[in-house]
């Protein structure tokens, strides 16, 4: 029973953070200006990324009898109030924003390390796990690609 526990606790730990990141991707597309209209279509795709990990992460909670926290966490919404307060003063240029879009994706990066290193997680769970951290890792590489891009002109 402790194990179900754990598991459950685990993924709704990144069922939070993925709608953290989803939330933080729809923010940056909806509030992108003109010069950056490019990174849309990335950022909607990131989003979209997060939202199908939820759909799976909920249904193995699901599969532990359990229902999923649908929320968000706290530091989420703090660093979505701090990109806000940013903006204002200036600092929603293109290297300004891909920086906090790199920042968000190491943290979604570190929650899948640490949620991998757990040893009660099913073999069902991990490899679920272990397919989403790819495709995180690959979208946080094309981020910091982008920003390095941006600051090499």
């Amino acid at each position: 029973m402790e194990n179900q526990e754990k598991t459950t606790e685990v993924l709704n730990d990144l069922i939070q953070i993925n709608n953290d990141r989803a939330d933080g991707f729809d923010k940056a597309s909806a509030d992108i200006e003109d010069e950056n209209i490019d990174l849309k279509a990335t950022f909607e795709k990131l989003s979209g990324q997060s939202r199908k990990n939820v759909t799976e992460l909920a249904g193995l909670v699901g599969k532990q009898g359990e229902n999923p926290d649908t929320g968000n966490t706290i530091l989420g919404s703090i660093h979505r109030a701090w990109i806000d307060i940013k903006a204002s003063f200036g600092g929603n240029d293109r290297t300004s924003i891909l920086e906090e879009c790199e920042r968000g994706e190491d943290a979604i990066k570190k929650a899948y390390k640490e949620a991998l290193q757990e040893n009660e997680l099913g073999e069902e769970v991990r490899t679920v796990l272990l397919d989403q951290q790819q495709g995180i890792n690959l979208s946080h590489d094309a981020i910091k690609a982008l920003r390095d891009a941006h600051k090499a002109i």
